[in-house]
């Protein structure tokens, strides 16, 4: 019941000396639920897009893998190429190329997948609202069916505390204050000597000998991370992920975002109740945390037509609405799921597809520089 209704079922006869009313007599009016027609199809299509980009980072990490070996073995073993989307799981790497771009006006020369990537997870977040996050990342897929596998077994994830809960999300801001302070001081020749010495070279190789070499402490790590994302949706994701807490800042700037309209609305909270980063999408006009992945979790469980939709910012609200539609001014265009997903494979492929054409994708280093540095990764020092 709002306000209103409350300040009226205190009067009588229209005194406004406040009277006791039983419970039982006030008829609380609900909205009329005028049911969607449409077909809900976004989860199966995020799922397709999920499995799809899992799928091609474990083709990648095996290929990754025979390659090193390849050079450890000095040249003997049976020779595979070097697959450069590896250069993904190098966000840093990005972000140092992003700035040495943006200084020195030109494309780096090592390890410019992750120059690409990284940019084109960026714009996805930005026209798109840290897709990447639910739609792409592989942690993130791996995340989320923890913590559907914890409510599956349990028939419930277990919040934590507002006081426990807060400070915790802060954590992945300090982890990426501390990344961006360290690109932050350095120059464009820095950068481009950082990545050229022999430790920025097989950066990526020290990253797969870290999870081929797990140390005692770091499996215990790990382990907990896994078992905290079975009990807390998205654990990693909402705590500790300096990667989403860069895309989620970007993602504020969105000229997109998850609308709800409250003339339709319903007021059942089955948005919320869904919501993986428990936002109060109920009483929310616009979405604009940085929490929000744009899962569509939310859409896909509105029962109530046209009631939470993707849209442009300013979506017209309840009191503008007539009966035929808004009564000042046209609505803001909606943006269908199936272009919302075709936006984030055109940012993909583009990218990628553009590096690949003009030869900027793979780091041209000759193999003999690979053959000598790859088995002697551990011993590289970070310069």
């Amino acid at each position: 019941m709002n306000a209103e209704a409350k300040s009226d079922a205190g009067r009588v006869g229209g005194s406004s000396v406040g009277v006791a009313i039983p419970p039982q007599l006030i008829t609380i009016t609900r909205k009329k639920l005028v049911r969607r027609t449409d077909r809900e199809y976004s989860q199966r299509l995020r799922l397709g897009f999920q499995l799809t980009f899992l799928a091609l980072n474990v083709w990648i990490g095996v290929q990754f893998y025979h390659w090193v070996r390849w050079a450890e073995s000095g040249g003997v073993a049976r020779e595979v190429a070097r697959p450069s989307g590896v250069e993904g799981w190098l966000p840093i790497a990005g972000l140092m190329q992003l700035k040495y771009v943006a200084l020195s006006g030109q494309l780096p020369r090592v390890h410019p997948a992750a120059f690409f990537l990284f940019t084109a997870f960026l714009l996805m977040s930005w026209l798109l609202r840290k897709s990447f996050c639910s739609w792409l990342c592989p942690v993130g897929t791996f995340s989320e069916y923890l913590w559907k596998l914890g409510r599956f077994i349990f028939r419930r994830n277990f919040a934590l505390p507002r006081w426990v809960d807060i400070p915790l999300r802060g954590l992945k801001y300090l982890l990426l204050a501390f990344f961006a302070y360290a690109v932050y001081g350095m120059s464009a020749i820095a950068i481009e000597q950082f990545l050229a010495s022999p430790y920025g070279l097989i950066v990526d190789v020290r990253m797969l000998n870290f999870f081929r070499y797990l140390s005692g402490t770091a499996a215990y790590v790990v382990l907990g991370l896994v078992v905290a994302s079975i009990f807390v949706q998205n654990f990693w994701c909402r705590y500790l992920c300096p990667y989403g807490a860069f895309l989620g800042l970007a993602a504020l700037a969105s000229p997109v975002r998850i609308a709800r309209r409250e003339a339709s609305c319903i007021d059942c909270a089955k948005c919320a109740k869904v919501c993986p980063s428990a936002l109060k999408v109920d009483k929310l006009v616009q979405i604009r945390s940085a929490e929000c992945t744009s899962c569509l979790e939310c859409v896909a469980v509105c029962p109530a037509k046209e009631t939470l939709v993707v849209s442009f910012p300013h979506f017209p609200k309840a009191g503008k609405y007539g009966p035929h539609g808004p009564k000042n001014g046209r609505p803001r265009p909606q943006v269908p799921v199936w272009a919302f997903a075709a936006g984030i494979a055109v940012i993909f492929f583009g990218l990628v597809g553009y590096a690949k054409v003009t030869r900027h994708w793979d780091t041209q280093v000759p193999q003999q520089v690979y053959l000598r540095l790859v088995p002697t990764a551990s011993e590289q020092a970070h310069p």
